[in-house]
Formats: C-alpha cells, sequence, structure tokens
C-alpha cells in the first residue's frame, strides 16, 4: 500500500489541476460569447456595404476588388488554410491540412496558411506554404488586409477553416470566397435609400468605389471566417479541459478514497501494536 504522504502530496496536485482545469474552461466558455457578438456585429457592417454595392456595381460579376489595378492574374487557385497556432487545438488541425491536401495539386494550387501549428504540419507532409501568417491573438479589430492582396492576385480563392458546431463539436468546412461574398449578399434585405450616380458623388470614381467595397467585403468574410476558426479552437480547449477536468475530479476522488484506506490502515496497525503491547505485559 502507498504511503500516507505519497499519497497525501498526490491528492494536493491533482485538486490543483482541478482547479486549474477549471478556470481555462471558464476563460475559453467567455471567449465563445465575445466572439459570437464580434461576428454578429461584422454581419450587420456586411449589410450595410453590400447594400451600397448591389446599387452601384455596373453588373453580376464579382471582381475580387481588381478592375482598376489592372495586376496579372495568376491561373491558379488560392487555398487558404486557418489553423491554430499551437498545438493545444485537439485533431482538428489535422483533419483540416488532410482535406486540403487531398485537394491540393501544386501545378493548380498555392496556398497560404494561418497559425503556426499548419505550417508545422504542412512542412510534416513534404508541402511547403507560399506564405504564411501568424494567427490574430485578439480577437477584436481583425484585418485581413495583407490577405485580400494575396487574393486579388488569383483567379479564384477557397478557404479551409475550423466551423463551430456546438461546444463538443467542431468540423472543418470550405467556402469559395467570391461565391460566400455573393450569397451572403443574396440574403441581405434592401435599404430604403436610394444611391446612385444622380443622387452621390462617388471619388475618384465609381468604379473606384466599387472596387473599394469588394475588398472591404472580402475582408470582412475573411475576418468572419478567422473568427469562426478561433471560436471552433476555442470550443475545442473548452471540450479538452472538460475531459481534463472530469479526469482530475474521477482521479482525485480515488486518491481521497486511498487517502483514507491508508490512513485507516495506519490506525489499525498502531491498534494492533498497542493490544500486542498489552498481551505482552499481562504475560
Amino acid at each position: 500500500m502507498r504511503q500516507l504522504n505519497d499519497i497525501s502530496q498526490a491528492r494536493e496536485a491533482v485538486a490543483t489541476m482541478v482547479d486549474l482545469t477549471s478556470a481555462f474552461e471558464g476563460i475559453a466558455s467567455t471567449r465563445i460569447a465575445q466572439i459570437k457578438d464580434q461576428v454578429l456585429q461584422s454581419q450587420q457592417f456586411f449589410g450595410e456595404l453590400w447594400r451600397i454595392y448591389s446599387q452601384i456595381r455596373v453588373d453580376e460579376l464579382f471582381h475580387f476588388g481588381r478592375r482598376q489595378a489592372g495586376a496579372q492574374v495568376i491561373n491558379k487557385e488560392l487555398m487558404i488554410l486557418i489553423t491554430g497556432q499551437g498545438g493545444f487545438s485537439g485533431d482538428i488541425d489535422e483533419r483540416l491540412v488532410k482535406e486540403a491536401l487531398t485537394n491540393y495539386k501544386a501545378e493548380q494550387n498555392d496556398i497560404i496558411v494561418i497559425g503556426h501549428h499548419g505550417y508545422i504540419l504542412l512542412q510534416q507532409r513534404g508541402t511547403t506554404p507560399k506564405r504564411s501568417f501568424e494567427l490574430p491573438k485578439q480577437d477584436r479589430n481583425i484585418t485581413a488586409a495583407p490577405l485580400i492582396r494575396e487574393v486579388q492576385h488569383y483567379e479564384s480563392t477557397t478557404v479551409y477553416y475550423q466551423s463551430y458546431v456546438s461546444l463538443m463539436t467542431q468540423d472543418v468546412k470550405t467556402i469559395k470566397l467570391a461565391k460566400a461574398v455573393s450569397e451572403r449578399g443574396k440574403s441581405v434585405k434592401p435599404g430604403e435609400e436610394i444611391i446612385s450616380e444622380t443622387n452621390y458623388i462617388f471619388e475618384p470614381s465609381t468604379f473606384a468605389v466599387v472596387d473599394h467595397l469588394e475588398r472591404s467585403m472580402m475582408q470582412i468574410m475573411l475576418s468572419e471566417v478567422i473568427l469562426e476558426s478561433k471560436l471552433a479552437q476555442y470550443a475545442s480547449r473548452y471540450r479538452a479541459m472538460t475531459v481534463a477536468k472530469d479526469r482530475a475530479d474521477e482521479s482525485l476522488n480515488d486518491l481521497t478514497w486511498q487517502y483514507n484506506r491508508a490512513k485507516l490502515h495506519m490506525k489499525d496497525e498502531r491498534l494492533k501494536e498497542i493490544l500486542n503491547g498489552l498481551r505482552r505485559a499481562k504475560l
């Protein structure tokens, strides 16, 4: 049987683990609520931009905000992978990278990865991304401008990201960026204000304003996807902390039982020694 002091020290260590996992669980839960509010606000802002854009664009095509740029378009599809910064995100990063690589062909695709963990996973599989970015540390005021500058060079863009389904379930999803912006726009209710060149002056030109709106809406869309990925990561951490807390609770209960049993055993041994001593004294 283990020594009483050993069991007591182990029980204290596990009790500390229970407290820590409870704290991390609470932090993850708070971050989840904050990100949900952020996504709702960005959706409202997207709606305001789309109401202007839908009234002043000259055709139904989405031009990635490059109509006025005149830059050479690369005849490839850009794949953007949004992963965790560290490895503490369960297996979802590995699933995401695996799914992306099943569709990857070097002659047809370039990869940009967000998150250091995704970069490491790609390197381990013999694939070097064209560029990599760190996952934003903050959950507010996320800018996707550097990504948009890359997106504008490509014929099309597909984004692979982690999707929040519930606290216990996270999934891998993909979107075609231009199509996602257009589909989101279709769900926006028309505004009451009429916006056109008749009652507004657009500087430096209407085309330039349309380009700016397209870039802005793509930024909002990518920022939302990054937030969605962070939401899924926080949920994954919450789940991991919940599992760890449950296991720590079980260990604590088991150690408490062992401690009480060892303490009782020690008392029984001492009582036996006293009784044996009394017997010897009578003899």
